[in-house]
């Protein structure tokens, strides 16, 4: 399909591409990190806290592949669900 002559704008990549931390959404993978972290070095559970980062960062890899920005899209519903009732 042609656009009209004037009207066409290049965008770059970058700006349309969701950012990823090894697979994840990066906001998540961080918060998933912290907590692992808090787990292993706060508690002094170290399995539990690398079982934990490992089950939540392969479920946030798995999510991202079908949809990269279902994160986002969860966290609005979250935040608007009271003005968006049926």
């Amino acid at each position: 399909m042609a656009g009209i002559e004037g009207y066409e704008v290049p965008v770059h990549r970058a700006l349309v591409e969701p950012i990823l931390l090894a697979g994840a959404p990066r906001r998540l993978a961080i918060v998933n990190g912290t907590v692992a972290a808090a787990l292993g070095l706060g508690l002094r559970l170290w399995i539990a806290g690398l079982v934990a980062w490992a089950v939540a960062h392969g479920v946030a890899v798995l999510v991202a592949r079908r949809d990269p920005q279902g994160f986002d899209v969860l966290g609005r519903h979250l935040r608007h669900r009271g003005w968006l009732a049926c």
